[in-house]
C-alpha cells in the first residue's frame, strides 16, 4: 500500500470518528459555494448582457470629422525654436465633412469581416400641429445602416428599410411623436440649419424598450442620406463613417491603426463606453470580494473540524511519530482532511448554485408590462472559480492547524500517557 493511501485512510478515518461535524463543515462550504455561484452568475449574467447590448446598439467604431488634436499654427511650424507668441487669431472657416471619405469607406471595408457605411449628420427643427422641436438628424444608407445597429427591432410600423421607398420619409421616437402630437404617416416640416425647409412623413416610430437593445435617444432621427445632403445643402458630403467589426474586441486595436492612417478621430465602442466599463470593473471587485469573504467564512467551519481533529488526536499523532511518519506526513494527513471536505463541499455547492440559478431563472419577473427573463452565467469558469476558490480557502483553514499537529512532541505525549 502506498503513503498517500495510507494517509488518505488515517485522514478518512478522522473524518468519519467526527461525522457530525464533518458534516457541518461540508454544509457550510455548500452553502458558501452554491450563493458564490448564484450572485456570480447573475452579476456576471446581467454584465454581459449588458455589454452585448451595448456592442449590438450601435457601430463598433465611428468616424466623425474631428481632430483629436487642434492643427498647428503656420508661423509655430516655420519658426519651432522661436520666441513666437499668436494672440487674437481667428481661425479660417473650416469645411466639415470627412475629406476623401470614399477612399475611408474603401480603407474600413478591407478589414475582413467588416462593414461600413457613411452618414450625415446635422441639426434640424421639426414642427407638427404648432409645436417644435430640436432633433439630430442622421441621414444613412438603410440598406446599410440596419445592419450596422439594430435599429429595426425596435422600430414600430415600419422598417428602415422604408426610407429607400420613400425619399421624403423620416424615422423619430415615439416620446417626441407623442410631445409634437404626431403619429405614424403625419407629415413634419423640417427646417435645417441652413435655412432649407422640407417636409418629410412619419414612415417609423422607434419604440423605447428596454428589451429590444436599441435606443438612440429622444433627440434623434432617420432619414435617408441623399435626403439629408439635400436639406443640409452639402451634396456628396459626409461626416461620419460607422463601422461594424466581424470581432468587436479588436475594435479598439483597428480604430487606432485606421486613425494613424487617416488623422480623423475614429472612436471605437470601447473608448465610448470607457466610463461604463470602468464602473463594470469596480462592481466585479466588490462583487467577488462579497462572494469571496463568504467562503471565507464557510472555511472557519474546516478550522473548528481539523483543529479539533488534532487536539483529539494528539496521542494518535505521537504514535505515528513513533512509527516512523515524517512531520510532512503528519501535516499531510490534516491538509488531507481539509481538502476532502473543501471537495465534498464544493460538489454539494454545485448542486445548491445550479438549483439557487434554476430559482432566479423561473421567477416571474417584469418590465414595463412585459416580461423579463434574468441573464445568467451558468459558464463552466464560474463553477472553476468557485470550485478553486473553496479548494484554496480550505488548504489555508487546513493548514493552521496541521501545523501545530506537526509540532506534536511524539516523546512528551507518550512519557504522559504513560
Amino acid at each position: 500500500m502506498s503513503l498517500l493511501a495510507v494517509l488518505n485512510g488515517v485522514a478518512t478515518a478522522h473524518l468519519r470518528v467526527r461525522a457530525r461535524q464533518t458534516v457541518v463543515a461540508t454544509l457550510g462550504v455548500a452553502i458558501g459555494v452554491g450563493f458564490f455561484l448564484a450572485v456570480s452568475g447573475m452579476m456576471v449574467g446581467s454584465q454581459k448582457d449588458f455589454v452585448r447590448t451595448l456592442v449590438d446598439s450601435a457601430p463598433h467604431i465611428i468616424v466623425r470629422d474631428e481632430q483629436r488634436r487642434p492643427a498647428p499654427q503656420p508661423g509655430l511650424e516655420v519658426f519651432p525654436q522661436a520666441a513666437v507668441a499668436i494672440h487674437g487669431l481667428r481661425p479660417q472657416e473650416e469645411v466639415r465633412g470627412l475629406k476623401d471619405w470614399p477612399a475611408m469607406l474603401a480603407d474600413a471595408r478591407a478589414v475582413p469581416g467588416a462593414l461600413a457605411a457613411a452618414s450625415l449628420n446635422g441639426a434640424v427643427t421639426v414642427a407638427f400641429a404648432g409645436r417644435t422641436a430640436a432633433v439630430a438628424l442622421s441621414g444613412v444608407d438603410p440598406r446599410l445602416e440596419g445592419r450596422l445597429a439594430k435599429i429595426d427591432e425596435s422600430l414600430v410600423g415600419g422598417a428602415l428599410g422604408d426610407l429607400e421607398a420613400r425619399p421624403d420619409g423620416i424615422i423619430i421616437s415615439r416620446p417626441l411623436a407623442d410631445r409634437l402630437g404626431a403619429r405614424l404617416g403625419d407629415t413634419l416640416v423640417v427646417t435645417a440649419s441652413t435655412g432649407a425647409l422640407q417636409r418629410m412623413r412619419i414612415v417609423a416610430l422607434i419604440e423605447p424598450d428596454a428589451q429590444a437593445g436599441f435606443y438612440a435617444g429622444d433627440t434623434v432621427a432617420y432619414g435617408l442620406l441623399r435626403t439629408a445632403q439635400v436639406l443640409f445643402s452639402r451634396p456628396n458630403i459626409v461626416n461620419q463613417i460607422h463601422i461594424r467589426l466581424a470581432r468587436s474586441e479588436t475594435a479598439q486595436t483597428q480604430a487606432q491603426t485606421l486613425e494613424a492612417r487617416w488623422g480623423y478621430k475614429w472612436e471605437s465602442w470601447q473608448e465610448r463606453s470607457a466610463d461604463i466599463l470602468n464602473l463594470l470593473v469596480v462592481r466585479n471587485v466588490i462583487m467577488y470580494a462579497v462572494i469571496l469573504a463568504i467562503l471565507i467564512v464557510a472555511s472557519f467551519g474546516i478550522y473548528t473540524a481539523v483543529s479539533n481533529s488534532v487536539a483529539d488526536k494528539r496521542r494518535d499523532i505521537a504514535i505515528l511519530r513513533a512509527m516512523g511518519f515524517t512531520v510532512g506526513d503528519i501535516q499531510a494527513i490534516f491538509l488531507i482532511e481539509g481538502l476532502l471536505v473543501g471537495v465534498l463541499g464544493a460538489l454539494l455547492g454545485f448542486a445548491v448554485g445550479t438549483g439557487l440559478l434554476e430559482i432566479l431563472a423561473s421567477l416571474p419577473l417584469s418590465m414595463g408590462g412585459k416580461p423579463l427573463v434574468l441573464p445568467l452565467d451558468r459558464g463552466a469558469p464560474q463553477y472553476l472559480l468557485a470550485g478553486g476558490a473553496s479548494l484554496a480557502a480550505a488548504l489555508v483553514a487546513a493548514w493552521l492547524p496541521a501545523r501545530k499537529a506537526a509540532s506534536v512532541d511524539p516523546v512528551t505525549i507518550l512519557r504522559g500517557a504513560a
